[in-house]
């Protein structure tokens, strides 16, 4: 039998019916994977079913004619670039194989609605695992939608995987320098051959708000787990808090940008930057040497095993207020000794660090690690490795970490935004 195949698999219990789908590595010899008809797959260890042949299949084919499509006067141009992930993919239901969608019209004809706002653009940059994402991959992105804004794109939306997504985020809002529209990045949680799939709402909502007025770089994702609106997330300021749930995207230490309720309207919920009138350039010197080191008691030998390998800059993620077990303080002063710099950040996710409450944060901070305020750790370290790609005096960077760029740091914090994912549904 062979992929695409109509069969049927029966347990000891049990039969069911649907496609084979194809399998990876060891898992294609001990496993068989089925496509029900309902659209959800469900897997077997081959050695205790047995399988009966329905109906011969045939090879995966996602390919689709040409059709024409005319601009729309009086519609905002969006270019749509792709980097991965499963949120602008088309599937071939028979085998379950999943392809990606990036020229205009297999955009449109995956998602039909975005004819109705926008005037669709696409282009694929990469198609890999977010979690495979690099510094160069950065760079080629921040390039790629500096290039789209000076062809005269309205607004920009990268697809990208869920996992890193605010990583990228993060970094873009460091890259894009002057920049004067949106850049949306936006993914899925549930890939687009299962009914529950946010694909399709997420990338409308996206390019909805790609054509505002704000000129930043946001994240746009499910607002809660119904197709109803989607929240607008600062790119500095987001982090994904659920491994699957479609509202896994949260506004950490500020409230969201904005709700946009798919093709329809998008009502602003806190202030954005809008265009300065500038040109938009990238800007993507960073520093490759720079790691971020979550504490945890009793951590030894991590901090010396980088400032061995000669990295220049460590964010440690310490507990509470800002804080580090001792087992960890010989090696960060012997790494400020030999020029490292090191910035304290907290795995607390809300709130901020304050390290002149407890002897060990203080300690730590008149030894020479900076205390980064509200910045979440992820941010910190996208941020010290665009810093130490353009100073290198420690004071100067010490200066820059601490002057707001993309909203990534304030002076004080907000009392109404501790869990105010629900407040703002």
């Amino acid at each position: 039998m062979n992929v695409g195949d109509r069969i049927r698999v029966r347990t000891k219990e049990h039969a069911y019916e649907g496609i084979l789908m194809p399998s990876e590595g060891t898992a294609n010899e001990a496993y068989l994977a089925l496509k029900l008809d309902n659209g959800y797959n469900i897997g077997f260890l081959r050695a205790s079913v047995s399988v009966e042949l329905l109906e011969e299949g045939h090879m995966a084919n996602a390919t689709m004619p040409p059709c024409e499509i005319a601009p729309t006067l009086g519609l905002p141009d969006i270019a749509i670039l792709g980097t991965g992930g499963t949120v602008a993919s088309k599937i071939d239901y028979l085998t379950g194989a999943v392809y990606p969608s990036f020229s205009p019209d297999e955009l449109l004809r995956l998602v039909p609605e975005l004819g109705e706002i926008a005037n669709i653009s696409g282009r694929e940059l990469y198609s890999i695992v977010s979690e495979d994402i690099l510094q160069r991959d950065w760079e080629n992105i921040a390039q790629a939608i500096v290039g789209r804004i000076a062809e005269g794109a309205s607004g920009v939306v990268i697809t990208h995987g869920t996992d890193t997504l605010h990583f990228t985020a993060s970094m873009l809002s460091f890259m894009l320098r002057d920049l004067d529209r949106p850049v949306v990045c936006v993914g899925a949680q549930r890939s687009s051959d299962r009914p529950s799939s946010d694909a399709a709402f997420n990338l409308v909502s996206s390019v909805r708000f790609a054509a505002t007025d704000c000129a930043e770089v946001v994240v746009c994702m499910h607002a809660g787990i119904d197709d109803d609106v989607c929240h607008v997330h600062r790119g500095t300021r987001v982090r994904k808090f659920h491994t699957s749930r479609r509202d896994a995207f949260v506004s950490v230490n500020s409230l969201p940008l904005a709700r946009v309720y798919g093709a329809g309207r998008v009502e602003q919920v806190s202030p954005y930057r809008t265009s300065s009138g500038k040109d938009v350039y990238a800007d993507t010197s960073c520093e490759e040497r720079v790691s971020l080191v979550k504490t945890y008691p009793g951590a030894a030998d991590i901090v010396g095993a980088l400032v061995d390998r000669g990295y220049r800059g460590i964010i440690i993620e310490g507990s509470g207020l800002g804080h580090a077990p001792d087992t960890l303080h010989a090696e960060i002063r012997r790494g400020l000794e030999e020029g490292v710099f090191f910035g304290m950040a907290s795995q607390c996710v809300h709130g901020r660090v304050n390290m002149n409450v407890y002897r060990g944060g203080r300690v730590l901070k008149e030894a020479g690690v900076l205390p980064l305020g509200d910045m979440l750790a992820e941010t910190a370290w996208c941020k010290l490795s665009w810093v130490l790609g353009h100073v290198q005096d420690r004071e100067e960077v010490a200066r820059a970490m601490l002057l707001p760029v993309a909203g990534e740091v304030e002076d004080t914090s907000r009392l109404d935004v501790y869990g105010c994912r629900e407040a703002c549904l």
